[in-house]
């Protein structure tokens, strides 16, 4: 592959040709900005200059001849002549960041807006500027720009929470949506990206808020279509409510806190409802009769119903930073934190303990009589999960224990470890099952059992 293609910076934008034979990506760099390279083999194809700093957008003129313009963190836009694309021109227009440029379908304008709150148009051609619309309407920086596939209307995405459609001739807004509860500042709900797909002729636009969640928007009406959530963080615990059935909904957390329950038929996720964590989700486990239990390093065990995708009752408090949970059938929660073992039922503590020499849990499987804990110093405890008495005491193993899980008849236990391996243990001898399964060469996360128990 060229050395083009293999970007070692964070790329911000890209665009393609009318041909589909031509990309330009653009973003942050040493000495260069922005490349221009050909689709089938990655030569480059002319050469992106003229910016000082960052470039944040780019935009391609899909007829001949071929046309381009790029918008920087120096306030500039450079207007290029292709291919190959070669620097043209500068304008200066914007007095701070500018975050998006577009052409219009037809290529007889461009639109370009920034961090200033303004919005110019510049001559398809020519790149020379023809005028500033909407002076003061958005009270945030704009984000993002799309034209729609008439070439007479153009819509908007601002930090002040609002997607505004524009008459392109008239000069004016003609519609704006605001986001999130009126009269209220909310940075999630700032709206940094928006497309118009000019595939359609619905009037579809699609709006991307800072906590990553999709709102689709209708030209004409006045109310949002539908909201597709998700998360914008690391995805740092999962579980479903009903293990291997394909309609089972599948609960996921993130390091910012945000749980979502997603159904596996459709794809589609939403938000839970109510108070929640307020960061890292340490893991998700699921239990009897439709119940999810969560735990996060705001030091707290949350439950939630998973028909109803609501938390339910109050926090309860673990007296340290939980690092792993089970649950077992007749509704015992088991928690791991950086402290020792606890156990709660109907979100009150039972019982908790101290693993011996100051030993550290790193993870917990759980069933109605197993209780296995791993530790920091590479060993395996089998405790009563009703009275945390010891069972059994494996000797110290090759290396930490990152992953447990217990078979569906409880015959099992499969360990995965940091080093990438996973050892299975028959949970009535205690002696290693099976010790083949080495394909990992990193830290094993997470380990689940089909209902057979055949595979895992």
């Amino acid at each position: 592959m060229s050395p083009a293609v293999m970007s070692p910076v964070r790329i911000n934008d890209l665009a393609w040709d009318g041909d589909s034979a031509r990309i330009i990506a653009v973003g942050d760099g040493k000495e260069k900005y922005g490349h221009c390279i050909t689709a089938d083999s990655g030569n480059s194809v002319g050469e992106i200059s003229g910016h000082s700093a960052q470039i944040n957008c780019v935009s391609i003129r899909q007829q001949r001849p071929l046309r381009a313009m790029t918008g920087s963190d120096d306030t500039s836009l450079v207007f290029y002549h292709g291919a190959p694309f070669k620097f043209n021109t500068s304008v200066r227009k914007h007095q701070r960041f500018i975050y998006g440029v577009a052409f219009s379908p037809d290529g007889s304008s461009i639109v370009s807006v920034g961090a200033d709150k303004r919005i110019f148009l510049l001559d398809g051609k020519t790149g020379d500027p023809k005028t500033e619309i909407g002076a003061g309407e958005h009270k945030g920086s704009i984000f993002s720009v799309s034209w729609a596939r008439d070439s007479k209307k153009f819509v908007t995405s601002s930090a002040d929470q609002t997607v505004k459609i524009w008459d392109a001739e008239a000069g004016k807004a003609v519609q704006t949506w605001r986001m999130g509860e009126e009269g209220k500042v909310s940075v999630p709900d700032h709206q940094v990206g928006v497309v118009w797909p000019s595939g359609r002729s619905d009037g579809l636009i699609i709006s991307l808020n800072l906590h990553g969640d999709l709102t689709y928007l209708s030209e004409g009406d006045p109310a949002s279509r539908d909201i597709v959530h998700s998360h914008d963080k690391n995805i740092t615990a999962v579980a479903t409510s009903e293990s291997g059935n394909p309609g089972a909904t599948l609960f996921t957390g993130s390091s910012d806190g945000r749980i979502c329950n997603w159904d596996t038929s459709f794809g589609r996720a939403g938000l839970i409802d109510g108070s929640g964590h307020s960061n890292y989700v340490a893991a998700i486990s699921a239990a009897p009769e439709g119940r999810i239990y969560s735990v996060g390093w705001d030091d707290s065990l949350r439950s939630i119903d998973a028909s109803s995708a609501v938390f339910t009752g109050q926090a309860t408090t673990t007296d340290g930073q939980p690092k792993s949970i089970a649950t077992t059938t007749d509704g015992l929660t088991v928690v791991a934190t950086h402290r020792g073992i606890e156990t709660f039922k109907d979100g009150q503590k039972r019982k908790s303990i101290s693993l011996k020499n100051n030993i550290s849990p790193t993870t917990v499987a759980a069933n109605d009589t197993l209780l296995a804990i791993a530790g920091d110093d590479s060993s395996l405890h089998i405790l009563s999960p009703t009275t945390l008495e010891t069972k059994h005491a494996l000797p110290s193993l090759s290396s930490n224990i990152s992953a447990l899980s217990f078979s569906p008849a409880g015959d099992l236990l499969a360990a995965g470890f940091s080093n990438g391996r996973i050892s299975v243990f028959d949970t009535g001898t205690w002696e290693v099952a099976i010790s083949r399964w080495s394909s990992h060469t990193g830290r094993v996360t997470g380990i689940n059992w089909n209902n057979e128990g055949t595979y895992a």
